[in-house]
C-alpha cells in the first residue's frame, strides 16, 4: 500500500535550487514559443519526425551497447517488412523504432501505468526470441548492474531493487508520479526525472531498462505539453553526454534509499539535455530549416557540399581526418533523412549529393 513515507522520501530528495528553477524557466520559455510562433511547413514536420525515430533508435541501442549506424538502420527499417532481424543489433533496433513510432502517434491516449509500462516492454523486446518467457514481466531473478574495468574485470556498480519488491516499488512511483502531476505543487520536469531515476533505480525487467526508460521520458515529456519531443531527438543528445548520463545515475544511485537521498547531479544533466532539446526545437522553429538540427560535426560535413557536387565516404575521411568513419556515415545518414542530401548508387559506389531546395 502507497505511504506517506514514500511520499515524503520522493519529495525530500529533489532539490529546489538557484540553478535548477533557472533550467525550468528557460525550458517552459522555450515550450512556449514553440507553442505560440509554430508556423513549419508541414512536410518539414513529417520529415523530421521520420528522421527523429531513425535517429533515436539508433542513439538509444547504442548507450547500450548495439553497433549499427543511422543509415544502417534506415536501410534495415525500410526493408524490415520483407527482411526480419537476423540478430540481436537488429532486434533491439527493430523493437525501439516500433515502440517510438507508437508513443508519437498514441501519447495522448496513453497513461502512465503498470499495463502500459509492461505493454512497452513487450514491444521493445518483440523480435527477441531470447526474450520470449519474460517480454512484458517484471524481473524474477536479481539482475545487477556491472561495469568492465580497463583489465576486463566486471565489478557491480549498483545493486536494483530484489525482484520480490519489484512490483511494489513500482506501484509506489507510479502512484506518485500520477498524484504529483495532478495535485500540481511540483514542476513536472521534476516529477518526470524523479520518475525516470527511481525506475532505472529498480531496474523492474531482465533486459531493456535504459531503452523504455528514454521511450517512456519521450511519453511524459508530450503528455507534460512538451510538443517539438517528436522533431528533436532526446537520444541523440544522451548519447552526445554518455558518459555524463552514466556519472549522473551513479552519483545519485549510490545513495538510493539512504537518510541521505539527493537527485541533485541527475537533475541537472536532465534538465541541461532538456535545455540543449528545446533551443534546437527554438532554432528550427525560427529558421524553419532542418540544418539548425545537426549537431557540429554533422554541420561540418555538411557545409562541404557548398563546394563539392558529389562526395564519398571515403573523401569526407580524407578532408575531415580528425572525425571517425562511423559517425562520418551516421551523419551522412542524418542528412539524407532530414532530406538535405541524396544517396546516390550503392556499396563502394556509393556518393553523395545535396538536395535543392
Amino acid at each position: 500500500m502507497y505511504s506517506i513515507y514514500m511520499k515524503e522520501r520522493f519529495e525530500k530528495r529533489i532539490p529546489i535550487t538557484f540553478e535548477i528553477l533557472r533550467k525550468i524557466t528557460e525550458i517552459d520559455e522555450l515550450k512556449g514559443l514553440w507553442r505560440g510562433g509554430l508556423n513549419i511547413n508541414p512536410q518539414i514536420l513529417k520529415r523530421l519526425r521520420k528522421s527523429v525515430i531513425i535517429t533515436s533508435t539508433g542513439a538509444s541501442t547504442r548507450i547500450e551497447g548495439a553497433n549499427m549506424t543511422d543509415e544502417e538502420i534506415e536501410l534495415f527499417l525500410n526493408a524490415l517488412k520483407s527482411n526480419p532481424p537476423e540478430n540481436r543489433d537488429e532486434e533491439e533496433v527493430a523493437g525501439y523504432a516500433n515502440l517510438l513510432g507508437r508513443v508519437f502517434d498514441s501519447w495522448n491516449k496513453l497513461k502512465l501505468s503498470e499495463s502500459t509500462i509492461l505493454s512497452f516492454h513487450e514491444i521493445l523486446l518483440h523480435y527477441s526470441k531470447k526474450d520470449d518467457l519474460h517480454k512484458g514481466k517484471y524481473k524474477t531473478k536479481e539482475n545487477l548492474v556491472m561495469a568492465v574495468n580497463p583489465q576486463g574485470e566486471q565489478a557491480v556498480i549498483f545493486r536494483p531493487t530484489e525482484a520480490w519488491l519489484t512490483k511494489k516499488e513500482m506501484d509506489d512511483v507510479i502512484y506518485w508520479t500520477n498524484e504529483a502531476i495532478s495535485e500540481n505543487k511540483l514542476h513536472p520536469l521534476l516529477v518526470i526525472a524523479n520518475f525516470i531515476f527511481e525506475f532505472l533505480a529498480i531496474h523492474p525487467f531482465s533486459d531493456g531498462n535504459g531503452r523504455l526508460s528514454r521511450a517512456l521520458t519521450n511519453v511524459l515529456l508530450l503528455k507534460a505539453g512538451y510538443e517539438y519531443i517528436p522533431y528533436v531527438s532526446l537520444e541523440e543528445i544522451i548519447e552526445e553526454k554518455k558518459d555524463d548520463y552514466y556519472h549522473s545515475l551513479r552519483q545519485t544511485q549510490k545513495l538510493h534509499k539512504t537518510e541521505h537521498e539527493n537527485i541533485t547531479s541527475w537533475i541537472n544533466f536532465f534538465l541541461d539535455v532538456l535545455l540543449e532539446q528545446a533551443n534546437k526545437a527554438k532554432d528550427l522553429m525560427e529558421n524553419d530549416d532542418p540544418t539548425k538540427l545537426l549537431s557540429p560535426r554533422q554541420n561540418e560535413i555538411y557545409i562541404l557540399f557548398d563546394t563539392l557536387k558529389s562526395i564519398s565516404v571515403m573523401e569526407i575521411g580524407d578532408k575531415l581526418t580528425h572525425i571517425p568513419e562511423v559517425t562520418i556515415k551516421q551523419a551522412l545518414s542524418r542528412l539524407v533523412s532530414l532530406k538535405l542530401i541524396e544517396r546516390i548508387g550503392l556499396g563502394r559506389a556509393t556518393r553523395y549529393v545535396r538536395v535543392k531546395w
